[in-house]
């Protein structure tokens, strides 16, 4: 037989799509062609392949060698498919038996010595696999336990190809991937560290119920990065869906942690200032890899001392924010990553960011206005809550009769208020307050009473007020009523949502 052919995946952003290995051997010149839009480092597969069989043991066939990858216009790249290339070499040689890998996805790159090796986005390969019906799949041993989490999939898991051939030829078996891991306690730091902010804590666990954005403007020391840090720790774990999604991303992007394991803690993302566009938003030469944005899908993306960002890296960031997801076009092709995050920024009041405060700037009005101006209307116009933190007294800072409340003790409000929020729209598809339409909220029967909203439509009559900050304000005020555990928010409620939108906002604790 000079023919052969073998399942494998390919990936384009996030999706897989099933690739047919096909293997041709006629007579001519000894030569390998590779077709089907490879890229650089599957072009090089023919040298690694070869090296590979040969110091297996194996036969390399010494004839014109012709290796398709179907569907022939989807762009291929990685070494993903080394394993299955080899595997229909050998077939179309007659070395193999291919009944045995029939409706079998193999992936794994291969080593000069014939050592299969980890590949990046094992576990969106295998669930497309499972999409399209496949039920078996051959993976290196590196990357067997983040196989197995796909549910009705069996995997083989193979640490050399030696072992593989023995296995197609029944002169041996596959390995069984890892068993699974005790799931790790929580750990991370507890707001209970936070000394004083009271406005701070509480606009922080009001974003967390909701999914909102935050803006934090104060001096330093007054706690914006410690709040920031905090957030994952109020967060509910991740449901299996928004787990898989997570997992799929930092598997794509090298950063999975070595044992494989869904990812189910939110994500914390907080690059550097001086992080490029194609770092924070995604990119790259080819097919864009996913960024830091799309890296803290279902989580939280921290932008500390934002007004030294790159000015276009910042306003990259406006139409993810509201769409949920990022779309990278290059020369081969578009690119889609999710990222549906909630993003906290923090600067400085001023350049001179004198720890004292306003009273003892030394900057001019002029001065403060141009720094943070760098943060762009359009872009704080998105961010739902904004925040101007005060510095700590001595009183704050050295009180320890009476601890603040515990990351615990908020998460378990938090829970109770996205609980009461996804019963509530789950008829149409939303999980938090922050995914809630406009529309939605201004129309029967979740539209509140003229009362209730009287001072909201004043200012968006007068210009103070956007139609984006209308509907935020009305987010808010649902989420608000939520951590209150009623069915729906009051004039209150939506007095304190937009003292928390303008940057005024006075912790309900202290007025009650």
């Amino acid at each position: 037989m000079s023919y052969a052919r073998v399942l494998c995946v390919g990936l384009v952003g996030v999706r897989g799509h099933l690739v047919e290995v096909e293997a041709d051997l006629s007579p001519g010149l000894p030569a390998v062609v590779l077709t089907g839009l490879p890229d650089t480092a599957l072009s090089e597969a023919r040298d690694r392949v070869r090296a590979a069989l040969v110091n297996s043991g194996q036969v390399w066939p010494n004839r014109r060698i012709t290796v398709n990858l179907l569907p022939a216009m989807l762009p291929k790249h990685g070494s993903s498919f080394d394993l299955a290339i080899a595997c229909a070499l050998l077939a179309s040689a007659g070395e193999l038996p291919i009944a045995p890998m029939e409706r079998v996805v193999v992936l794994g790159e291969l080593g000069l010595d014939g050592a299969v090796r980890p590949v990046r986005g094992v576990l969106p390969m295998v669930a497309a696999a499972a999409e399209a019906g496949i039920t078996r799949v051959v993976v290196p041993q590196g990357n067997a336990r983040e196989a197995a989490v796909v549910p009705g999939i069996t995997v083989g898991a193979v640490d050399s190809l030696h072992r593989f051939v023995s296995f197609i030829r029944g002169e041996g078996r596959l390995l069984d991937p890892p068993p699974p891991r005790a799931p790790a306690g929580a750990s991370g730091p507890d707001l209970a560290d936070i000394a004083g902010q009271e406005f701070g804590r509480y606009a922080l666990e009001v974003a967390a119920a909701g999914g909102h954005h935050l803006a934090l403007i104060g001096p330093p020391g007054a706690g914006k990065t410690m709040l920031a840090e905090r957030l994952p720790s109020i967060l509910p774990e991740l449901d299996d869906a928004s787990a898989l999604e997570v997992t799929a991303l930092q598997s794509i992007a090298g950063v999975l942690p070595p044992d494989g394991e869904l990812i189910r803690r939110p994500p914390f993302q907080a690059p550097h200032h001086s992080a490029s566009l194609a770092a924070l938003v995604g990119g790259g030469s080819g097919l864009a890899r996913p960024g830091a944005l799309s890296l803290a899908h279902r989580g939280v993306l921290f932008l500390d001392e934002a007004p030294e960002f790159a000015h276009l890296t910042l306003q990259a960031l406006r139409q993810p924010l509201e769409s949920g997801h990022v779309v990278l076009a290059r020369a081969r092709g578009t690119t889609e990553y999710p990222a549906r995050v909630q993003m906290i920024i923090a600067a400085n009041p001023c350049p001179c960011a004198n720890p004292a405060g306003d009273q003892h700037c030394q900057c001019s009005a002029v001065a403060r206005r141009r720094y943070l101006g760098k943060l762009s209307g359009p872009l704080m116009d998105r961010i739902d809550i904004h925040i101007k933190l005060k510095p700590l007294s001595v009183a704050q800072l050295m009180t320890t009769e009476t601890p603040a409340e515990s990351s615990e003790k908020v998460a378990a409000r938090v829970a109770a208020a996205r609980a009461a929020a996804a019963a509530r729209w789950k008829p149409q598809g939303w999980r938090v307050n922050a995914d809630v339409p406009g529309p939605q909220l201004r129309r029967p029967p979740w539209r509140l009473p003229p009362r209730d909203t009287r001072a909201l439509r004043a200012g968006l009559e007068r210009g103070s007020l956007s139609a984006r900050g209308f509907d935020r304000i009305l987010r808010l005020a649902w989420s608000i009523s939520d951590l209150d555990g009623r069915d729906r928010p009051g004039g209150s409620d939506v007095d304190e949502a937009a003292q928390l939108r303008m940057g005024d906002a006075h912790a309900r604790q202290a007025a009650d």
